[in-house]
């Protein structure tokens, strides 16, 4: 983790607040609220005592600066939930759900999905945010989880995810290094070989791009 460490509060504050697509919902909301509504979250998982890990763009703050992002993203069981009473639920299918407490957005990943619990078995540890010991996805959780996102959001036409997040895989394989062949060895138990394939050749470019790009301006001055 980078020395700074990070306040989930304030990026969730600032993500809303300079997104101008949140213009009318941003008029609507009192920030301080959304800011004080993180802690309560947190409070709420511990108090009741679910088992939870934190993934998506906050858990990758945990390793990378300058990710953006406006909720928080968790691994939990289903039946979890119902002892959430303060988060209203807004969209709910077996694999997901999508939550709000107050004006935070809270996107739950369900461990019915086996390569969700297995990131929560075996691709966990505690990290140190301002004020807390969270439970978050490692590194290699991290790619994993983008990379077997892709797909779906490839056929869905979400490129503004897609760029997000394979510049969060280039990212972690830049700093990280995480051994790739046991991700893909988990991955292939999920989805269908020609997936398979087309993942492959985008983690190869990114490995060829940072080589790439490692050796750009190594000539002599």
């Amino acid at each position: 983790m980078s020395e700074r460490l990070v306040n989930i509060g304030e990026v969730i504050v600032q993500g809303v607040a300079f997104d101008p697509k949140n213009g009318e919902r941003l008029r609507a909301m009192d920030l301080n609220e959304l800011f004080d509504s993180v802690p309560k979250l947190f409070d709420l998982l511990d108090q009741r005592g679910i088992d939870y890990v934190l993934v998506g763009g906050i858990a990758m703050l945990a390793y990378v600066d300058g990710r953006n992002t406006q909720d928080i993203d968790l691994i939990v069981a289903r039946d979890d939930l119902e002892r959430l009473q303060e988060i209203k639920i807004e969209e709910d299918n077996p694999d997901f759900a999508r939550g709000w407490l107050g004006d935070l957005r809270v996107d739950f990943l369900f461990t019915r999905n086996k390569l969700f619990k297995l990131v929560q078995n075996n691709y966990a540890v505690t990290q140190e945010f301002i004020g807390r010991q969270i439970p978050c996805a490692t590194h290699a959780g991290l790619v994993m989880l983008k990379l077997f996102a892709l797909p779906s959001l490839y056929r869905q036409g979400r490129f503004d995810r897609v760029r997000i997040y394979q510049n969060d895989v280039a990212d972690l394989i830049e700093k990280f290094n995480p051994p790739i062949e046991p991700i893909f060895q988990e991955l292939a138990k999920h989805l269908m070989p020609s997936d398979m394939d087309e993942l492959r050749s985008i983690v190869q470019k990114i490995e060829a791009d940072i080589a790439d790009s490692r050796q750009r301006f190594r000539g002599d001055a």
